[in-house]
Formats: structure tokens, sequence, C-alpha cells
């Protein structure tokens, strides 16, 4: 009796394929999968960006047979060989996975037969990235329109992510998005390409459904969270939303911003860069963060707050005390961040269901889904 498994087939069934995290491999050139991809995706290309340049201008001129047979002319000999074993590699590391292409077409089929003759049958992704990506944005939007919101808002460091946190069914905007969502939002690593932001919420809000959710919190954003776009329907449905404010007293949310946008973002550019570069580069992105606002801020103001910044971070180098960037923090809070939550607040009265703080607006929105 033979004990040799039969190939796995090849699968159009993406809901399973997000809700249970299989690994993929994408075969798309590297522009196209830096335009955004999926979770467990990684990028094994068929073609380099050039070669996949060359045959597609040859496909344009000569048509569909010269341009595979130029194809086979760029991606033979040793190129082929490494192509081949480094998808045989994943292959063996991720049994379960597939691997695709933009419409599962050529460069799928091409790569699967090279691995197949290699003696590495591996199962393809009917459709390739275009089907997934359609079933994504319909899955976003479906959740959209099927399940019920509840916005959580506040003034500037109240701590609206600390209370996502607490929550099962909170879905976190600016996790997703890498950035914090404010002037002073921006990581010490990059945010995701806007298609791969998408998708990532997408596939969160597919398997929180499939586990019973139809109920969420979200923080109150605008559409902008850094450069990724909150996705449009999602964010016209926020316009109306029923919103629990948050209240914090401003000592508290002096302190919150205090670790979270010196301490801990400082600690990300050390982690990132090395403990010489890291302060460095962190003092220049909290420069550029405030410079970035100047024209709100008015020019004497920013200036004024550049220079108590500039002499909290030399404090900070010097000693690694950071006191002195409460200053700035206060001043920035009371100047800019307050005037416009106030303003916020007041269009928004009539959708507050509660306020109260981080305690008790846990407890409220936890009572919700009971």
């Amino acid at each position: 009796m033979s004990t040799v498994k039969a190939p796995r087939p090849d699968t159009g069934d993406f809901r399973e394929i997000f809700l249970h995290d299989v690994p993929m491999i994408d075969t798309r050139a590297p522009v196209e999968f830096n335009k955004g991809s999926f979770p467990n995706a990684v990028n094994l290309p068929l073609m380099t960006d050039i070669e996949r340049q060359k045959v597609g201008t040859c496909y344009k001129q000569k048509g569909q047979q010269a341009a595979i047979a130029l194809g086979h002319e760029l991606v033979g000999g040793a190129v082929k060989e490494a192509r081949v074993a480094a998808w045989a590699e994943f292959a063996r590391n991720h049994p379960e996975g597939y691997l695709f292409c933009f419409r599962g077409g050529l460069r799928s089929q091409i790569s699967q037969q090279w691995l197949n003759e290699a003696g590495v049958p591996y199962p393809r992704i009917t459709g390739g990235y275009k089907a997934m990506r359609t079933f994504l944005i319909e899955e976003l939007e479906s959740a959209v329109r099927e399940c019920s919101f509840t916005l959580v808002g506040g003034m500037t460091g109240t701590g609206k992510t600390e209370v996502l946190m607490q929550l099962d069914n909170a879905v976190d905007l600016e996790g997703h998005a890498n950035h914090r969502g404010s002037s002073f939002g921006k990581r010490a690593t990059a945010q995701p390409p806007q298609i791969a932001f998408e998708n990532a919420l997408a596939v969160d809000f597919l398997k929180r459904r499939a586990a019973g959710q139809t109920h969420f919190v979200l923080e109150d954003e605008s559409r902008l969270i850094g450069r990724c776009s909150v996705p449009l329907s999602l964010h016209q449905g926020m316009g109306n939303y029923p919103l629990v404010w948050l209240d914090d007293t401003l000592e508290g949310r002096v302190e919150r911003i205090l670790k979270d946008y010196v301490v801990d973002l400082c600690a990300e550019f050390v982690k990132l860069h090395g403990a010489e570069e890291g302060p460095v580069a962190f003092a220049q992105a909290l420069r550029q963060n405030l410079a970035n606002i100047t024209k709100r801020l008015g020019g004497q103001r920013y200036q004024e707050l550049d220079t108590i910044m500039q002499e909290a971070l030399q404090q900070q180098t010097a000693d690694g005390n950071v006191d002195r960037h409460q200053d700035w923090i206060t001043a920035l809070l009371r100047d800019y961040y307050d005037p416009m939550y106030v303003y916020q607040a007041e269009k928004k009265a009539a959708r507050i269901v509660f306020r109260g703080n981080q305690r008790e607006v846990v407890e409220y929105l936890r009572a919700q889904v009971q």
C-alpha cells in the first residue's frame, strides 16, 4: 500500500485561508507586493521588477508567446534554480501553504510547474491576488453594513487606546495603521501601504465575526491615520455611530503623553537604530512633528515650543531625565489640541451616550455586549 500523499488541490476558499492565517507565497514582482499584499504572505517573486518590465514591454510589442519566451530566457539557469530553491524551502517549512500571482494565471502556473518538476508539488490560489482582494473588500463592506459600532472619543492623552486594549470587541485602527493618529503619532517603524492596511483590517473583522462578534468598539478617528485612510464606508458610518467620551485630568493626560510620545517612542527608535543613532533619530522626528504644525501654532509660538523641546531633549540626552518635556506637552495641549477637541465635542454632543473616566468607560462598554 502506497504511503505517498496525493498533491493538495488548488483552492479558492479565501475565507479559510484568512481565518486560519495560511502561509502564502506571493510570486508577484516586488513593486506589486510593496503596494500591498496580505497578512502571512511572503514575496518570493518569479521575476524582478526589471524582468517584469521587460516581459511586459515585449508582450505589448510582440505578443504573448514572445513574452513567455523572453521570460524563460531572463529567468533560466542559475537564476531559475535559486528561485525554485526559495519556493521549495518555503513549501517544506509551510506544507499547508499556497502560492499565488496577480490573477491566478501564468506566473503562478509557471511557479507551480517548476516546483512540481523539482519534486515539490505545491497548490496555488485560483483567482490570485485580485480575487482575494475583492473578497476582503466585500468582507469589510459587509461588516460595516451588518454590524453595529460604538466610538470612543476624548481629549488627546486620555488613554483611548488603553480602553480598546481592555475590550474583547475593540478593533484598533491605529494599531493596524501603525500610527497613533495625531500630529505626533508617527512611530519609529513605517506605516503599511494603504492596501495592506485595508486587507489586515478586513481580516480582523472576518475573524471576529466568525467568532460571533457583531458589535465593535472603535476609536473616534479622522479619515486619515497618518498616511493610512480609513475605508470610506466605515468613516462615513463613524459620523453617525454613538459616542462614549473618555475624561481625564490634565495632569493624567500629560503623564500619559510623556510616556507614549517620549519615553516609549524613544525606546522604539533605540531598538530600531541602536543606542547611538536611536536618540538622534527620535529627537529629529519629535522636532519635525512640531514643525509640521507651525502654521496652526503661529511662527512665534512654534519657536517658543521648539526651544523648550530642544532643552528637554538636551536634558534627556545628558542624564535621562524627561521631566522638562512636560512643559511643551502641557503648552501644546492647551494651545493646540484642546481647542480642537472642545469644538469637536460640541459638534458631536448629541451622539455622546456616556462619559466618564477610564474605569467607568470600560465598564459601560463591556456591559453593552453582555
